[in-house]
C-alpha cells in the first residue's frame, strides 16, 4: 500500500481497491472504504497512524466485500462512525446479503467467504452526514445505491462506476446490478468536473473519457451478443454457458453467481427494452430474441 497525496487535504492509498483518505482537520481523517478484508484495514490504520492522523469516519462508496472488508477492525479499535447510502447501509450491516443475494437462496459454502461476505460493521444513513468539504452523488448501476465522493480539492472518488481497460480487456464482464442505471451513470460521468478522478480499480487520471467510452462499448457489445444467441431459443444456463465459453472464462462457484447474476441483470434490460421475451416450455424458462 502506498500513500499518495492528491489535493490539500486529499489523499489515497493505491491498493487493489483504492482506499481515500479526507483530511478534516489537522488530526482527523475520514477514510472512503477500507479495503477487502481485517488484514487491509489494519494496514491502513498503520499508514494513517504514521501520519499522526486519526479515524473519524469511514464513508463505503458501497457494499461489496472488497470495500468495507476493513470496516469491522478499524471501527472496532477506533470507534470511528460509518456511512453508506440507503439499501448499502443494510448488506454493509448484514453482509450475508450480498453472497444470498448474488446466489438468490441460502449461498452455499463456498460462497460465504471474505471476498463475497465481509464482518458486519455498525453504519447510519449518509444523508446530510459528511463533514464539510466532501459531498456525495449517486452512481447507481454496479449496485443498488453506490455513490461517489468529491472532496473540497476537487478530487472525485468514482467506486465501481468505471472498471480498467486492462481488466475489461480480460475478462470482458465486469459486475451490473442495472444495466440502464450503469449507461446512464457513465453519461453522467462526462459532465463531472474535477482535477482528478479516481475510480477503485483503475489509476487515478485527470481524463476519464476513454474509460467511458471503453466500458460503455463493452458493455453494449455484450448486449449484442446476447441479444444475438438468443435468436435461438435458450434457458438461463445455456445463455450463461455461451457467455463463458465465448470470453473463454473459467466457471468456479464464485464466478457463477458474480457473471450469472450480472447476465440476469443484462437479460432484465433486454426485456425491458423489449429486445427479448421470455416464456415457460416444458417447466423450463426460455428467452428469445423479437425480431
Amino acid at each position: 500500500m502506498e500513500l499518495i497525496k492528491a489535493g490539500e487535504k486529499t489523499y489515497y492509498i493505491k491498493n487493489p481497491t483504492n482506499i481515500g483518505i479526507y483530511k478534516v482537520d489537522d488530526e482527523n481523517v475520514y477514510l472512503i472504504d477500507s479495503g477487502n478484508d481485517k488484514e487491509a484495514g489494519k494496514k491502513i490504520l498503520k499508514i494513517v497512524e504514521e501520519q499522526g492522523w486519526k479515524v473519524k469516519g469511514i464513508i463505503n462508496t458501497h457494499s461489496n466485500a472488497d470495500h468495507i472488508g476493513g470496516n469491522k477492525v478499524i471501527q472496532d479499535r477506533t470507534n470511528c462512525e460509518i456511512y453508506a447510502y440507503n439499501i448499502e447501509t443494510c448488506f454493509t450491516k448484514y453482509p450475508i446479503l450480498e453472497p444470498s443475494f448474488l446466489y438468490g437462496g441460502y449461498p452455499f459454502e463456498e460462497l460465504r467467504h471474505k471476498f463475497l461476505m465481509a464482518k458486519e460493521s455498525n453504519v447510519t444513513n449518509i444523508n446530510n452526514n459528511l463533514p464539510e468539504g466532501l459531498e456525495y452523488f449517486p452512481l447507481k448501476g454496479h449496485f443498488f445505491d453506490m455513490c461517489g465522493v468529491k472532496t473540497s480539492d476537487n478530487v472525485v472518488f468514482l467506486a465501481d462506476s468505471l472498471f480498467s481497460i486492462e481488466t475489461i480487456t480480460k475478462y470482458h464482464l465486469f459486475f451490473i446490478y442495472d444495466v440502464k442505471e450503469y449507461l446512464n451513470t457513465l453519461e453522467q460521468l462526462r459532465n463531472i468536473e474535477g482535477v482528478l478522478f479516481i475510480p477503485s480499480h483503475c489509476e487515478a487520471t485527470s481524463d476519464i473519457s476513454n474509460l467511458i467510452d471503453t466500458n460503455k462499448n463493452k458493455i453494449e457489445e455484450v448486449i449484442e451478443v446476447i441479444y444475438e444467441y438468443c435468436k435461438r431459443e435458450a434457458t438461463f444456463e445455456e445463455i450463461l454457458k455461451y457467455i463463458f465459453d465465448h470470453y473463454s472464462l473459467n466457471m468456479n462457484g464464485e464466478q457463477y453467481v458474480l457473471v450469472g447474476s450480472t447476465i440476469k441483470s443484462y437479460l432484465s434490460y433486454l426485456s425491458d427494452e423489449n429486445r427479448l421475451k421470455y416464456e415457460f416450455k416444458d417447466n423450463k424458462m426460455v428467452w428469445k430474441a423479437v425480431i
